[in-house]
């Protein structure tokens, strides 16, 4: 009997998860407790992008799920506590809706003239939130797993028990995909002005390692990625887009293998000036300051990606775009474009890219030929989904820059870096898988770089090198054209050096 031991002991210690709700019924539990994200994640001790992951379909695993099913239960319990005390509710005159009007004073929603499709789900919808049509009752929209159907009708007097929501999808070629939700939110959600989150972090790892500057700067790099999630939350409260964190993408977004990439061209470049004047020359390398913090701001996609084909582009959607490349004949004096691709043929490229090349071939600049579009994956788009995430972070920046502290300009480095780099499929950020927008932002940070080498250019400097995000070589008197400093609006050198032969008599 004893060589059964050890397996008893294993059945004995064995326990199957504890069961929890539907994903559709978590966060109607929650709300009608009229609690937030906030609120139950702290009960937690989890972020609100987790609580939010559970509410569109993902599960907890470990102790964790005990006490989330233990909330769900107790909720549901005084919930049904509290309709049974209710008093019935008396037959509604004259047709009207048993249940109140749903709230609608959201800002800058519109009624159309005539339906037009949803940049959420493709089906019709009767107004737009800032310009964007779409649905204001989720239950309507068919983000939340539902096939590219219409939708039938919904009857005239919807019943006083509200309609369940409909689970979300996990993803896949034939379900639909969740994107960046858009959900225009009432002025009663709309908080005061962003608490100093970093600050107090910064505070904490002080005084748990007493003072010691290397060890509370470590710590906190070290955990530079929940607490940019964290600050994320935050900046997002009353904002008038809901992120969803996991959203289906098309295969051109998916690495190919596992430790492959993706189709994704991100136009990185990697630039040197082939030939130099004669004589010797003094170059300045210069230093881009926080070049992934200013790239946050960039149209990123708001609901889910859809395919179109077609060369034409719409200014008020993003995405990434196959595109056959005009021929670049600068490439003496400015770096491509598209940076440094060596294949031929027709290459996915992100929404910055495709923005800077139409620019070029504008009659502005007359530079090259427009690119040809072939085909799309795009949503409606907003340029300032990051805005208020962005400022917090350049605010604290600055603020570390002018009292000399490096421990918090060490983190808030780590934070925004960090927040790009593994926003994609990255095992150590999950709580934010948005391949599309890692490949946005960090092309937008090239963009930005080409366009200081343009500006070198047209003020007479002399372009030698560009580099990945922040490396701009110059000949010249660089001062008169780009402020010095540390500030993200400025430059700093990083190295100076002489190049070719001094000339003789």
């Amino acid at each position: 009997m004893t060589n059964f031991d050890a397996i008893d002991a294993l059945l004995a210690g064995a326990k199957k998860e504890v069961p929890l709700p539907p994903a559709e019924e978590r966060r109607a539990l929650r709300e009608g407790l009229s609690l937030s994200r906030a609120q139950l994640a702290q009960a937690l001790n989890v972020s609100p992008s987790t609580v939010g992951g559970w509410e569109a379909g993902r599960d907890p695993s470990g102790e964790v799920r005990e006490k989330y099913a233990y909330f769900l239960e107790g909720a549901r319990t005084k919930l049904a506590a509290a309709a049974a005390e209710e008093a019935p509710a008396e037959e509604p005159a004259d047709g009207a809706p048993a249940e109140a009007e749903q709230e609608t004073d959201h800002d800058d929603v519109e009624a159309l003239l005539a339906p037009e499709p949803c940049v959420l789900c493709g089906q019709p919808a009767f107004n737009q939130v800032a310009g964007f049509p779409q649905h204001l009752d989720p239950a309507d929209c068919g983000t939340a797993g539902r096939t590219q159907t219409v939708e039938p009708s919904r009857p005239e007097n919807p019943s006083p028990q509200s309609e369940p929501r409909r689970p979300a999808s996990s993803g896949g070629a034939g379900g639909a995909a969740r994107g960046v939700k858009v959900v225009p939110v009432g002025r009663r959600l709309k908080t005061a002005d962003t608490p100093a989150l970093i600050g107090s972090a910064v505070a904490a790892a002080f005084a748990r390692h007493s003072g010691d500057v290397a060890a509370a700067t470590a710590a906190l790099v070290k955990r530079a990625i929940p607490d940019a999630m964290a600050l994320l939350d935050e900046t997002r409260k009353g904002g008038r887009y809901d992120i969803v964190a996991h959203p289906w993408l098309p295969d051109i977004l998916r690495k190919q293998t596992s430790r492959g990439a993706d189709q994704i061209w991100e136009a990185r470049p990697k630039w040197s000036r082939a030939e130099l004047p004669p004589g010797e020359h003094e170059v300045t390398a210069l230093d881009v300051n926080g070049a992934y913090l200013s790239a946050l701001k960039t149209h990123l996609p708001l609901g889910q990606l859809e395919h179109s084909t077609g060369n034409h582009h719409d200014h008020r959607r993003a995405g990434v775009h196959l595109i056959t490349a005009p021929v670049w004949e600068h490439d003496a004096y400015l770096p491509n474009p598209i940076g440094s691709r060596d294949e031929p043929g027709p290459l996915w490229v992100t929404e910055p890219t495709l923005r800077l090349l139409l620019r070029l071939s504008g009659p502005k600049y007359g530079l090259c030929d427009p690119p040809e579009i072939h085909e799309s994956w795009t949503s409606g788009a907003t340029e300032n989904l990051l805005e208020k995430f962005r400022v917090a972070l350049k605010d604290a920046r600055e603020r570390a820059i002018a009292e000399d502290d490096e421990t918090t300009l060490e983190y808030v480095k780590a934070m925004y870096s960090k927040f790009v780099s593994t926003m994609g499929e990255s095992n150590y950020n999950r709580e934010l898988y948005r391949t599309d927008w890692m490949h946005l932002i960090r092309s937008q940070a090239f963009v930005n770089l080409w366009w200081k080498g343009h500006r070198a250019y047209d003020e007479g400097l002399m372009v030698v090198r560009a580099m990945g995000t922040d490396e701009l070589h110059v000949i010249g008197d660089w001062r008169a054209v780009f402020p010095e400093g540390r500030g993200v609006t400025e430059v700093k050198v990083k190295d100076v050096y002489t190049v070719g032969t001094e000339t003789t008599d």
